[in-house]
C-alpha cells in the first residue's frame, strides 16, 4: 500500500507539472498576443519617391545624414544575372545564388569610401542573408549583421521589413541596410530601386517617410557638397 501511494503521489505530482507548464505556456500566448495587439499595424507607403513635403537634396541632405536619426536603405549592387538563386539550399550556399558582378564589388566599395570621407556616423549596419547583400554589406561597412526581416516572411509578409524602416534611430547614428528590390517595393511602392540605389528614409514609429534617393553615380557629387 506504500508503494502504491508512492506510486499515486507521483503521478499526481507529474500531472499537477505538466498543468503548471501548460498555464505557463498559455500565459506566454496571450503575452505575445497582447503585445501584438499593442503594436500598430505600419501602413504601406504610397510611393518610394522621396515626399515633396520632405525631400532633401544636396547640402542639406548631407547634413541631416551626418548629424543621424535616418535610416539608409539599398539595394545590392550589380548582380551576374547568368545566375539564379533557384538551386541554393540555404543562406550560406554561394555558389547556388546570384552574386555581385565585378562592378557591383567595385560600387560598394566607393559607396562605403564616400561614407567614410563623407564623416556619415553608423549606428548599425544591417542586411538580407543572401550571398550578394551581405558581401556588398561587408565592403561598405564594418560589423554587419544578417537579419532575416529584411526578406520577406512565408506568405508575403513584409511586417518585420517594415519594423526596420520606421523603427526611430537616435541622432547620432543611420541605420544602414542592405537588402532587395521587391521586398522594397512591396512595402514603399513605385518607383523600383536600381542595383546599387539607395533611399534616405526619416522613421517614425507608425511609418516613415522617403526624403532622398541616392544613386550609385550621386554618390561622388554628394561628396562635393563637402569640399
Amino acid at each position: 500500500m506504500a508503494r502504491a501511494g508512492r506510486i499515486r503521489g507521483w503521478g499526481f505530482e507529474r500531472g499537477w507539472r505538466a498543468l503548471l507548464a501548460l498555464a505557463s505556456a498559455a500565459m506566454l500566448a496571450w503575452a505575445a498576443a497582447s503585445a501584438a495587439q499593442d503594436t500598430p499595424a505600419i501602413a504601406n507607403a504610397e510611393s518610394s519617391a522621396p515626399s515633396p513635403a520632405a525631400a532633401l537634396q544636396g547640402a542639406p541632405l548631407l547634413a541631416a545624414l551626418r548629424g543621424g536619426g535616418y535610416v539608409v536603405y539599398f539595394r545590392h549592387t550589380a548582380t551576374d544575372f547568368s545566375r539564379s538563386d533557384a538551386g541554393m539550399r540555404d543562406y550560406a550556399d554561394c555558389a547556388n545564388q546570384r552574386l555581385l558582378s565585378e562592378q557591383g564589388r567595385r560600387d560598394a566599395r566607393e559607396i562605403g569610401r564616400s561614407i567614410r570621407a563623407l564623416g556619415l556616423p553608423v549606428a548599425e549596419a544591417l542586411a538580407s542573408p543572401y550571398c550578394r547583400t551581405m558581401e556588398h554589406a561587408r565592403l561598405m561597412l564594418p560589423g554587419v549583421a544578417a537579419r532575416n526581416e529584411i526578406r520577406e516572411a512565408q506568405g508575403g509578409d513584409y511586417a518585420g521589413l517594415k519594423r526596420l524602416l520606421a523603427q526611430p534611430v537616435a541622432a547620432g547614428g543611420n541605420r544602414w541596410i542592405v537588402g532587395h528590390g521587391i521586398p522594397f517595393r512591396a512595402v514603399a511602392g513605385p518607383p523600383h530601386l536600381a542595383e546599387g540605389e539607395a533611399v534616405v528614409i526619416r522613421p517614425g514609429t507608425t511609418g516613415w517617410t522617403v526624403v532622398a534617393r541616392i544613386a550609385v553615380a550621386d554618390w561622388p557629387a554628394l561628396a562635393a557638397q563637402a569640399r
